[in-house]
């Protein structure tokens, strides 16, 4: 599950990332107040935000936040062979599927996590 989650969101396949949710999953940006709940509200968020113009761009580094799976966010630099964080994923698994994820901005979270700030591409 975690895996696909991967696999679908570096591809910026957006079905494939729904289709791995619960049907009353969320979205959460702590401290934004941005919060999206529901299939469709979620790829709506998610195409705008991270979709297609940022597929190959992504990579997932895998971690983990109070036992659950997570991910470092890097972004490709489009000048550079690096990639730059851009936050913490935090999932939330309800069995076979995904009942939250939850995105963390904040820079400077990411030593706490072993993540680097930036990657070799």
């Amino acid at each position: 599950l975690v895996g696909a989650f991967a696999d679908a969101f570096e591809n910026g396949d957006i079905d494939r990332v729904v289709a791995l949710l619960t049907d009353d999953a969320w979205v959460t940006m702590p401290p934004e107040p941005y919060e999206y709940q529901g299939h469709d509200a979620i790829a709506r968020f998610l195409a705008s935000a991270f979709g297609a113009h940022d597929a190959g761009r992504l990579r997932l580094v895998p971690t983990r936040a109070n036992t659950q799976p997570a991910f470092g966010s890097y972004v490709k630099d489009p000048h550079a062979d690096i990639a730059h964080a851009r936050g913490v994923f935090v999932l939330t698994l309800a069995g076979d599927q995904i009942s939250a994820i939850t995105r963390f901005g904040d820079l400077g979270i990411l030593p706490h996590f072993g993540l680097p700030h930036t990657l070799p591409w």
